[in-house]
């Protein structure tokens, strides 16, 4: 696709099944306490150049505070992949992230991000390569099964195939007609950071609700840091089997309770839904509109806690409960309301 990352070693290694299996067997699998702050997990683990996968699905259960880390500690030159990243973008505006394995990015609910356009149409992020969902899913479910590749329907008879130079299209060597067949390689990214409801001081951590590719992720990076809403004894995980990642693919561990602010996290939190709106209607269509917007509510904040308190502090938190409680069918809902004010732009 022309780009000056073509050829480079991390366009080997996303694929590369041996070097990644060495890898995981070099691993330091012991049983251990890996309790370490956010900013230690970023600046160990996230390093400049790294192939980094996002996690969770746009605004629900992804990591949304270690991403603002990252632009805090001006992290560069990352190649993000995952299904779906839409969260890729503002790491884009921020140099963070300089190109992609891209499946999707958007907000349809709350506009047209004009950011990520920006960034592609000025080179100031390139594209790699161009993924569906379930295929970019099948990459890291084969990775996850220790399979070099899976064999699918998935991409042919689109131009996806024309923009992605990993998979290849063959006859199905089992089917009495020679039907076409796209071979998707197992993928491997260097790192993920995975937000999850629980977990424990050595990694185990269990996820409610839908898992998107996290489950898969965390067997197929090759550095993994879990953020948590909390930390559980670990009887509590052996407890639940459902949904768990074991500690021995995990790094770090963070105690990050509202770790996915301003999204939501199901069981906990509903999202923001007005600072989303803000982010993609206000934000996006001007460079300095959202570095005014970041310089509010990223650089002029320490953690979580000091962007609560800009969201509304206690009062916000409140609400947010009981907006997913109701969401989740787990409370009468007929007093709780999900009234907001719109942002509406003068222009677009």
């Amino acid at each position: 696709m022309g780009s000056q990352y073509t050829n480079q070693d991390h366009m080997k290694r996303l694929v590369d099944y041996r070097d990644a299996r060495e890898f995981h067997l070099r691993k330091d699998r012991a049983k251990r306490d890996k309790r370490i702050s956010l900013q230690e997990a970023v600046s160990e683990y996230i390093q400049d150049g790294d192939i980094f996968a996002e996690t969770g699905f746009s605004y629900v259960r992804s990591p949304i505070q270690a991403y603002l880390e990252m632009v805090r500690q001006k992290k560069k030159d990352l190649i993000a992949i995952g299904s779906p990243m839409s969260n890729t973008s503002y790491l884009m505006a921020f140099g963070v992230v300089k190109a992609l394995h891209l499946s999707y990015i958007g907000v349809e609910m709350r506009g047209n991000d004009k950011n990520f356009a920006r960034c592609i149409k000025s080179k100031q992020a390139e594209l790699l390569s161009i993924w569906s969902h379930g295929s970019m899913a099948l990459g890291f479910k084969a990775a996850q099964l220790g399979a070099p590749f899976i064999a699918s329907k998935q991409l042919i008879g689109t131009d996806m195939i024309k923009k992605n130079p990993f998979v290849k299209v063959i006859d199905n060597p089992v089917s009495a007609d020679n039907s076409q067949v796209a071979l998707i390689p197992a993928l491997f990214p260097d790192v993920c950071i995975i937000h999850a409801q629980k977990a424990d001081r050595y990694g185990n951590a269990v996820i409610e609700g839908p898992a998107i590719n996290d489950i898969a992720l965390a067997a197929a990076c090759r550095k993994v840091i879990i953020t948590a809403e909390r930390i559980v004894p670990e009887m509590t995980i052996r407890e639940n089997s459902t949904g768990t990642i074991p500690f021995w693919y995990v790094d770090a561990v963070v105690d990050l309770p509202y770790g996915a602010l301003p999204g939501s996290c199901p069981g906990h939190y509903y999202w923001h839904r007005e600072w989303w709106e803000w982010l993609v209607r206000i934000g996006t269509p001007d460079l300095d509109a959202l570095n005014d917007f970041f310089d509010y509510w990223v650089f002029s904040t320490k953690d979580q806690f000091d962007f609560i308190e800009k969201l509304g502090g206690a009062r916000f938190i409140n609400t947010a409960r009981q907006q997913m409680e109701a969401a989740q069918a787990n409370v009468d809902d007929s007093l709780v309301n999900f009234d907001y004010q719109e942002v509406i732009p003068k222009r677009d």
